[in-house]
């Protein structure tokens, strides 16, 4: 298992240091390669809706393999993945949702919440580094 308990935590103390950086209140999840879960923060006062999104987020990096923004434009109506949150409910079509690959191959997702579309993906995108520098 890549994401050990200590990477885990590694990761979160990431987001929480990122977070803190720019101003903001977040919630925090990780997920394995099957979109079952890892860990989950909640700091400070994070918005209560990120509270629920930010699992499915993670969830939906990790099986779609994907980021959710993308998984979002793929699912809109016409598109290749249109209606695909109908057939699991899990799926959140929300910024903010990151995969995470060591060597070409998926090791899990995370997913954050409690800012605003680019403060979400800027934090996604620190941790997602931090993770490939201990990962890697």
């Amino acid at each position: 298992m890549i994401l050990t308990d200590e990477l885990c935590d590694r990761l979160c103390a990431a987001a929480r240091e990122k977070s803190k950086e720019i101003g903001i209140d977040i919630s925090f999840a990780i997920s394995d390669e099957n979109g079952l879960p890892r860990a989950y923060r909640r700091y400070g006062e994070a918005l209560v809706l990120s509270i629920t999104l930010v699992p499915g987020k993670a969830y939906t990096a990790a099986i779609t393999q994907c980021k959710t923004k993308d998984v979002a434009a793929a699912a809109a109506e016409g598109a290749s993945l249109m209606g695909i949150q109908t057939n699991d409910t899990k799926i959140t079509l929300v910024a903010g949702g990151y995969p995470l690959f060591v060597n070409g191959k998926i090791a899990g997702g995370i997913g954050v919440g409690g800012g605003t579309e680019e403060q979400d993906c800027e934090i996604a995108e620190y941790v997602v580094s931090v993770f490939e520098k201990l990962a890697g």
